[in-house]
């Protein structure tokens, strides 16, 4: 299966669900961070796992940060902490989450907050 992903800006892309198989993909596409906003088991035993993610990210050399966000809720604090990941990460950046929606909208509030 092929990686599909959307980019937002030039240094930051949503996806759907992602599982480590992707990662080899992700890293051949350029993108030197990703940012989990699926809670682990969201979707169910068969939803690869934070660590799982985490530890094939490592095998290709992109970063990773797990911040698990409820779907159509987002805190100020998991809004200060993606702002903070943003900051943080090397880019480019890939966020996922069930759709890429919650990543993107986590996104661009993350962004409204920098601009304040």
């Amino acid at each position: 299966m092929s990686l599909t992903f959307k980019w937002l800006t030039h240094d930051f892309a949503v996806a759907g669900q992602i599982g480590p198989e992707d990662l080899a993909q992700a890293a051949a596409a350029g993108f030197r961070s990703v940012i989990n906003n699926r809670p682990d088991f969201e979707g169910g035993p068969a939803q690869p796992t934070s660590h799982a993610i985490q530890d094939a990210a490592g095998t290709v050399g992109i970063e990773y940060a797990f911040l698990p966000v409820r779907s159509g809720y987002q805190d100020a604090t998991q809004i200060a902490e993606m702002h903070e990941l943003l900051e943080r990460l090397p880019k480019p950046v890939l966020a996922f989450c069930r759709s890429g929606a919650r990543s993107a909208n986590l996104y661009y509030t993350a962004q409204a907050l920098a601009r304040r």
